[in-house]
């Protein structure tokens, strides 16, 4: 039953079995079935394992679930890259879902592709629930990197990228630190950018909303309790930076995270040594301003 599918959409998820149907009824719903549904359950103590049992019951779709500690949201894609088997894989968050046609979006592109090129997989469009697009991609972008769009051109806002998983398993999986819950889970796609390119579409496969409690909310309260997560994100980004301008900025954050940590030798194991210290006061501005504004 399970052997063929295509793609497997993980959700790592934390006490939010209050939110997870609406992903549920979006993948029963779907015009293609050519897919698993993977629930990474990340240390859940509310009633997340009973409902998706039920679930299970009703044989509707191809579902797996998998409980570990509460590793944060990298420790839920570490353990979904390590389980998947199918071709492609779409993380669709616990609080998200799908557009019912998104998995048949998804398998037509990626079967008509050029096959001569090397593709880490499809950079598609998440929307609000009112319809409204993030943002779109320019026609011109057939093919790119994530960096190409954001960094390079300035294209902001979510997408949702679809990833070949072989291509996945190549790189290192996110570091675990027990004492944090974070690590931007842009690192990983940094890494394939150096070496891979995307298939660009407008279509959209992934409706979004923002909780309260959601890491895009509280932002800066991540940098302060996560500062070994948010390190070694700016190394790799200050490692693979072309623009001084986005450099400086990585080295300001690089600064503030290694003030929360008390690592005095800011040019220990840092890529970029003189924007870092061009860099240093405004980093402690940073770091003053994060502490500020945080209080607990």
């Amino acid at each position: 039953m399970t052997k063929n599918k295509m793609i497997t959409v993980f959700t790592p998820t934390f006490n939010r079995a209050f939110c997870l149907g609406n992903c549920y009824n979006s993948l029963v719903n779907q015009t293609s079935q050519n897919f698993k549904w993977l629930i990474i359950d990340d240390g859940s103590t509310d009633t997340t394992k009973a409902l998706v049992n039920e679930w299970i019951k009703e044989e509707k779709i191809d579902i797996k679930y998998h409980y570990q500690n509460n590793q944060g949201m990298h420790g839920g894609h570490n353990t979904a890259y390590s389980l998947i088997d199918t071709e492609l894989n779409v993380c669709i968050d616990s609080d998200d879902f799908m557009p019912i046609d998104a998995i048949e979006n998804i398998e037509k592109l990626w079967e008509t592709r050029d096959k001569t090129l090397k593709l880490a997989g499809i950079i598609g469009l998440d929307a609000f629930k009112d319809g409204t697009i993030v943002e779109k991609i320019p026609e011109t972008f057939k093919y790119a990197t994530l960096s190409e769009l954001e960094v390079e051109n300035k294209i902001k806002g979510d997408k949702k990228v679809v990833l070949k998983t072989d291509v996945v398993k190549q790189f290192p999986p996110y570091p675990i630190n027990p004492s944090e819950r974070l690590v931007p889970l842009g690192t990983l796609y940094l890494m394939i950018d150096q070496h891979y390119k995307y298939i660009c579409t407008n279509k959209v496969f992934c409706i979004i909303e923002y909780l309260e409690d959601g890491s895009s909310k509280n932002i800066l309260k991540q940098y302060k309790k996560s500062p070994n997560g948010f390190l070694y994100s700016r190394v790799l980004e200050m490692t693979y930076s072309k623009s001084f301008f986005y450099t400086f900025t990585r080295a300001m954050h690089y600064v503030s995270s290694c003030l929360f940590l008390k690592k005095w030798m800011f040019n220990k194991h840092n890529p970029k040594k003189l924007i870092t210290l061009l860099a240093l006061p405004f980093g402690i501005v940073l770091h003053m301003y994060i502490v500020f504004k945080i209080k607990d």
